[in-house]
C-alpha cells in the first residue's frame, strides 16, 4: 500500500543539536496505517516502509507520534533533493512487510 502526501520537514525539538529532521503522515493516512498494523509491532510501534521524496527513495520505518505517523528524513536525502527544515516536500511512503 502506497500513500504520497506532501509535507513540511521540521526538526526534532528534543534532538535539535543532532538535526534529526522528520515530516508528519497525513492523519488520515496514519488512521489508516494503524488500522492496518493492528498487532504486535517493531521498536517503538514502528513500520518498515520505502520512501521517494524527488529522485531519492530509501528504506526506512515510520514511527507512531502525536496522532499521526512521523518519518525521519535523512540528511543524505535533504542534502540530495536541496531540502531544509521548513521546506515542502512530496512524499510517497510505501508499506512493506504486509
Amino acid at each position: 500500500m502506497k500513500f504520497e502526501f506532501e509535507a513540511e520537514l521540521w526538526i526534532w525539538e528534543a534532538r535539535r543539536s543532532d538535526n534529526w529532521t522528520f515530516v508528519r503522515l497525513p492523519v488520515e493516512a496514519s488512521e489508516e496505517i494503524h488500522d492496518l498494523a493492528a498487532g504486535p509491532r517493531r521498536g517503538f510501534g514502528s513500520l518498515r516502509v520505502r520512501v521517494t521524496i524527488g529522485a531519492s527513495s530509501w528504506l526506512t520505518s515510520i514511527f507512531p507520534g502525536g496522532g499521526a505517523y512521523v518519518l525521519p528524513v535523512k540528511r543524505a536525502v535533504r542534502k540530495a533533493e536541496d531540502l531544509d527544515a521548513g521546506d515542502i516536500a512530496t512524499v510517497t511512503v510505501e508499506l512493506l512487510d504486509f
